[in-house]
């Protein structure tokens, strides 16, 4: 079985190539390298092709022979999307319909799609997989935008697919550099360098964090599962909703930070309560929650303090600049 993995320099990718090369899979994979590290990965074992997935030749001539593709390639910068939105959009879309359309021109069997949970938006929470979803940001608009690509393609060409929908997915091999997201990471690092993490808004946002092993369990049976098809499901838990708040005191107790956060304005179109079910995910993936919040949070913590604290790297240009725009962006802040 020979699997292929956009993104697989990146944090989701790159954990789920260990996890196909412990099985003995055939593992290839492509990556820009903006967000994601040649560190991630053993090239020694791994097919590796520095390709942007919006490349449709040059992904067309890596996926031969592939048999599965999880397109976990993404700029998944929800917040940054009101004020990058052509960056986001052309990756989200235009990349992500390039790498289907090279997975049908190669005959894959299956494709699995990484989605989020930013298409769902300002509805009810906890999110389910069949309510009437409403993104606010361009962020969730173009991940939609590539579901429905992805299943009219499908219909139309005779493929497999699943779509995963991951929140807030944490652990080993995160970037922890980027200012424009992963908060859990962005705290620690901020907190091992005794800087004062900056919240948005009251920090009163609802979330739930996902450890990395628990979604590879999700997206594992979503790859190789032939009962399961065509089904877009939630991976990750949906127990120990936590504030950012709260989030802060958590990581502030583990790391002996004893200074205050400074509290910035909202950021626009951020979503206040955003947690999803794991029902479905339960009832056709058999999946149940192994890792808790705080073991989750230890490996975050363990990894940057192995790999050293380290600057924010600004690897992104800002497309608006107004007063909307995040003050902590503008100015770099972080």
């Amino acid at each position: 079985m020979h699997i292929f993995i956009t993104g697989i320099a990146g944090f989701l990718g790159s954990n789920l190539a260990d996890y196909y090369l412990k099985k003995g899979f055939k593992v290839s994979g492509c990556d820009n390298l903006v967000g994601g590290s040649l560190d991630n990965i053993d090239q020694s074992k791994i097919k590796f092709y520095k390709i942007n997935c919006e490349d449709l030749k040059s992904l067309s001539e890596a996926m031969k022979g592939v048999d599965i593709v999880c397109h976990a390639a993404a700029y998944a910068h929800e917040g940054l999307s009101s004020f990058s939105p052509t960056l986001i959009c052309n990756n989200n879309v235009t990349g992500s319909v390039s790498v289907f359309t090279a997975a049908i021109k190669n005959n894959v069997k299956r494709v699995v799609y990484c989605s989020s949970m930013a298409r769902y938006g300002d509805v009810k929470v906890p999110f389910k997989e069949d309510d009437k979803i409403n993104p606010v940001d361009p962020y969730g608009v173009s991940k939609v935008a590539a579901e429905n690509i992805l299943k009219i393609l499908s219909k139309t060409h005779k493929f497999e697919y699943n779509i995963a929908v991951p929140h807030n997915i944490i652990g080993p091999k995160q970037t922890y550099t980027d200012p424009y997201r992963n908060v859990v990471s962005i705290m620690a690092n901020l907190m091992l360098q005794n800087r004062k993490p900056i919240i948005y808004g009251d920090g009163e946002q609802k979330r739930c964090f996902s450890d990395i092993d628990d979604c590879i369990f999700c997206l594992d049976k979503l790859m190789m599962d032939k009962k399961i098809v065509n089904q877009t499901v939630n991976i990750g838990p949906d127990e120990e909703f936590i504030t950012i708040n709260q989030l802060f005191e958590l990581l502030s107790n583990k790391l002996k930070f004893n200074q205050k956060p400074e509290y910035y304005e909202d950021r626009p179109n951020e979503v206040k309560h955003a947690v999803c079910s794991a029902d479905k995910a339960r009832n056709i993936l058999g999946y149940e929650t192994k890792v808790s919040l705080s073991e989750s949070l230890d490996k975050v913590i363990d990894f940057i303090k192995i790999k050293g604290p380290k600057k924010f790297e600004y690897n992104y240009e800002l497309e608006i600049l107004n007063e909307k725009t995040p003050k902590s962006w503008k100015e770099k802040l972080f």
